[in-house]
């Protein structure tokens, strides 16, 4: 990404790209050297899933798969730490992996946490937010990296499994099909809300806010991994699922284009103090989009398993790129990395 400071053009430097152009282009030059080791057959082999979709799902030998996923946070693109503790970015750092599990149905077992921060950092406090999440989630942290930085970087590897079912299947992005229905597990918008709440904070301190703002700040600052609801929805029989993090507009395409379908939306659930704008890009919910051919089996999955009852959407369609809210065109929203 270019910047008004950034001078010439350096060697290794190519003109921005969109986040999900890179991926492609990286799948192309990973899958390449993979060859090397599965000179035969289709990759990824029968069974697994590689790049694309919210996790790895890997198998070794005769043993069930096992999950795999990994995130980032980067202080002044996932994180201000002028608006949020050291202690919240390390607990955003973990769940916001462990989220990507749930989307799959899956629980976490066990994280790697590689830390790259400045000098002078209270990794103390950052490692309480780490264990806090972890104790949430039911993650054991096992090992991890410490370096130097100009700024705060965590990222965190997470492994996990499929604990319950006959058949060890994890949710993924491309099984979705037209006439299935789409839910949401929870009202949308609140993380985006809660930013706006603390950045209004942060230029008038003496400013009284509304009953709603602790809910949507902590929305923010710990944000909750829908583990229960993933495992539900998978046992349920749901078809896709993805978490809910660079926002609806832009998950509902992800999956869509994963399944070939398009979608038609008639309900738009905004979490109270939340607007509308904001429920559909504001991103960083970790709330799970779900698709299933038996919406009264899902609803009463969660009903029996003791969860909020998940707000029903809209539907898939057979028309593959076309995505509507109320027959109006869905609007373009969300968060894209450019390079």
């Amino acid at each position: 990404m270019e910047s008004p400071n950034s001078g010439d053009h350096q060697p290794g430097r190519i003109a921005g790209i969109d986040e999900f152009a890179a991926i492609e282009r990286l799948r192309s030059r990973f899958e390449s050297a993979a060859r090397s080791v599965h000179p035969e057959g289709p990759l990824p082999p029968p069974g697994q899933t590689w790049i694309g979709d919210d996790a790895a799902v890997l198998t070794l030998g005769s043993t069930d798969p096992f999950l795999w996923a990994t995130d980032l946070v980067v202080e002044g693109v996932h994180v201000d730490l002028g608006l949020s503790g050291l202690d919240d970015a390390g607990y955003k750092a973990l769940m916001v992996t462990v989220s990507d599990l749930a989307a799959m149905g899956a629980w976490p077992d066990f994280a790697l946490v590689s830390i790259a921060a400045p000098g002078g950092t209270d990794l103390d406090l950052l490692g309480d937010g780490l264990a806090e999440a972890a104790r949430d989630s039911g993650c054991v942290v096992v090992g991890g990296d410490l370096s130097e930085s100009p700024v705060l970087v965590v990222s965190t590897s997470v492994v996990g499994s499929l604990r319950a079912g006959p058949e060890r299947s994890p949710l993924l992005r491309s099984g979705a099909r037209p006439g299935h229905r789409l839910f949401v597990t929870g009202p949308l918008g609140a993380s985006a809300a809660g930013l706006r709440h603390l950045r209004a904070s942060d230029l008038h301190p003496d400013a009284d806010t509304d009953a709603d703002a602790a809910a949507l700040v902590r929305a923010h600052r710990r944000p909750v991994a829908r583990l229960g609801e993933g495992e539900v929805s998978r046992l349920s029989g749901a078809s896709a699922a993805i978490d809910i993090s660079d926002g609806l507009a832009s998950d509902l395409r992800h999956l869509g284009r994963a399944s070939g379908v398009g979608a038609a939306l008639d309900h738009l659930p905004v979490a109270d103090g939340a607007t509308d704008e904001e429920a559909l890009g504001g991103g960083e919910e970790y709330e799970l989009l779900v698709a299933t051919s038996d919406p009264d089996t899902l609803i009463r999955a969660y009903r029996e398993a003791g969860l909020r009852p998940p707000v029903d959407v809209g539907w898939c369609t057979d028309r593959p790129g076309e995505y509507t809210l109320a027959s109006a065109p869905l609007p373009e929203a969300g968060w894209r990395h450019r390079f």
